[in-house]
């Protein structure tokens, strides 16, 4: 183990105020393909590239090729917590995690067992009218046909996942910012921090013990109290 890796293990065996920041990274490892990797999304072939079909105005003009992207590429079901998410959710059993703060929406962390989860960009498990405001869940939305239509009033049922062109929560971003502000040990894992304004909810931290793990460089290591270029999978086996 590197002196990085213990280093940061004695942190969070001393701590009971850790926050993790959390992106695609995290759920790469559960199979789920994120957006700019080189086997990701971006660089597979489409009518319309990804950014544009989740975008609002896409999804407004046109609702059924956004549907049929989203229930082929957004949805995975089958995925599974890796030990990252059931670390995490172990750290906040024994009271040392206070929050998980997560760009995914593939509720995976809720999977592994954690509570306190501020879903900035929203999730594929939350699904409503938009007439009378009905609920649906994630397996509807993928054994529908077409756009999926409200059972008691026929209206278009949106995922409620922040699409581009869409603001994030008011309430989770909050959330998020009072959580980060109040940690003693921020661990960020699993992202470029390239996507704002996420990314940005960082600039409240102001302790000391900012942790970043990611497999690739990014433009915040230099702010990173503790750096490891690893996958956050990787490190998390062995905490």
């Amino acid at each position: 183990m590197t002196e990085a890796f213990n280093t940061l293990k004695k942190w969070v065996e001393e701590s009971d105020n850790i926050v993790f920041f959390g992106g695609a990274g995290v759920s790469t490892e559960s199979g789920i393909p994120d957006f700019r990797s080189v086997d990701g999304l971006y660089h597979q072939q489409y009518d319309y590239p990804p950014e544009t079909i989740l975008s609002h105005t896409f999804y407004r003009q046109m609702t059924e090729e956004f549907y049929r992207f989203y229930r082929a590429k957004m949805l995975a079901l089958d995925a599974r917590p890796n030990a990252a998410h059931f670390k995490l959710a172990k750290w906040e059993q024994q009271g040392k995690l206070q929050a998980v703060v997560t760009q995914n929406i593939d509720g995976l962390h809720q999977a592994a067992g954690s509570r306190k989860v501020y879903e900035l960009h929203g999730s594929v498990h939350r699904n409503y009218c938009e007439k009378c405001g009905a609920f649906y869940d994630a397996v509807f939305i993928q054994n529908s046909t077409g756009v999926p239509v409200c059972e008691t009033c026929g209206g278009f049922i949106k995922p409620d996942v922040v699409l581009y062109e869409e603001g994030l929560d008011t309430k989770t971003v909050q959330g998020a910012i009072k959580a980060i502000r109040d940690a003693d040990v921020m661990i960020i894992g699993g992202t470029s921090l390239t996507v704002y304004p996420a990314a940005g909810l960082i600039d409240y931290y102001s302790g000391h013990k900012l942790v970043l793990i990611n497999k690739s460089v990014t433009s915040m290591d230099c702010r990173a109290d503790l750096l490891l270029q690893e996958s956050i999978g990787a490190v998390f086996e062995q905490m």
